[in-house]
């Protein structure tokens, strides 16, 4: 082969590999932007239902990017009037990591089912107490969490608790 035709394929090579690593980064930054769940959610209470109630009387949850997992940071004030605020990571490979701040659970495992859907569980001294659902609508507006399973006082918890984007 040409010294001059094997070089300009070489050159060739190395665009395409190029526009590929750029696509492929774009793509992945583009992703990460354009999360449904990102971004800060307040609880709406007339749309939402606790059983066994009493509800917590605020919550805004906020998620934020961090690569291929989301940060989340949940304030508000509980059903007996004190501030609550617990943060941990949702990381996506369905195995329980710590989920500091909460007194039901000690874990939380998560799996996205899609970019709108979550699917969870939550644990409590090695044994899954909890699973659920993480639902943003079509339109991003809202978010469903449905919650199922017992609380730290032994009690079937069945709880739908729907926010709205800010």
């Amino acid at each position: 082969m040409n010294p001059r035709t094997t070089l300009v394929a070489r050159r060739g090579v190395v665009a395409a590999l190029a526009a590929f690593v750029l696509v492929l980064t774009l793509t992945q930054s583009g992703l990460a932007q354009s999360d449904p769940l990102a971004g800060t959610w307040k609880l709406n209470l007339a749309k939402s239902t606790y059983s066994p109630g009493p509800p917590p009387k605020s919550a805004t949850l906020t998620y934020r990017n961090e690569g291929q997992n989301v940060r989340r940071i949940a304030e508000g004030v509980d059903a007996e009037g004190k501030p609550t605020k617990s943060e941990w990571a949702h990381v996506y490979d369905g195995k329980p990591y710590p989920t500091p701040g909460v007194a039901d659970y000690d874990t939380s495992a998560y799996t996205r089912v899609d970019a709108r859907t979550v699917n969870f569980t939550r644990i409590k001294a090695e044994k899954v107490i909890q699973a659920g659902l993480i639902v943003v609508s079509g339109d991003g507006r809202t978010m469903i969490i449905t919650t199922a399973g017992t609380n730290q006082k032994g009690q079937q918890v069945s709880n739908v608790a729907v926010y709205d984007k800010q």
